[in-house]
């Protein structure tokens, strides 16, 4: 499976984040397990691979920008083949997941409330179980990410 066109994603990036109602700039970086663990261990000091890290913006400056996404393309890969749908569908999941984190929800803390916003936006967006559900019904399947 080959990566989606950049195109594509930019365009899911800017509607999906009109849909969490995100201001300022995110940057996306598609890249490996090894360094999703790095990341992870890093900066949540979890020394796996994950999914998708969000790393909201602050500092000087941060007005401007809502934050990272840090996406592992194996780990989509796998899991999108595990759910029966594409890389592209499985990133755009993974997008919408790291989106919700980077506009303040945490599913570890909020009793529910990012999980019925994810599956709201979701469903308006197209998009098939996200990463809360799965989790909560086949485990193996996702390696749940966080903000750091």
């Amino acid at each position: 499976m080959r990566l989606p066109a950049k195109p594509a994603l930019s365009r899911f990036l800017a509607q999906a984040q009109a849909a969490v109602r995100l201001r300022g700039e995110v940057a996306v970086l598609l890249t490996t397990d090894k360094a999703l663990r790095r990341l992870n261990r890093q900066f949540r000091g979890i020394d796996k691979p994950t999914d998708v890290l969000s790393f909201p913006a602050g500092g000087v400056g941060a007005e401007a920008m809502a934050g990272e996404l840090a996406i592992s393309v194996p780990t989509a890969r796998r899991q999108g083949a595990a759910c029966g749908h594409s890389l592209a569908t499985e990133l755009k999941v993974l997008m919408l997941h790291g989106l919700l984190h980077l506009a303040g929800y945490d599913h570890e803390t909020d009793a529910g409330q990012m999980a019925r916003r994810e599956r709201l936006l979701r469903a308006r967006l197209g998009l098939p179980l996200g990463l809360i559900e799965r989790a909560a019904v086949t485990p193996r399947v996702t390696r749940r990410g966080n903000r750091p």
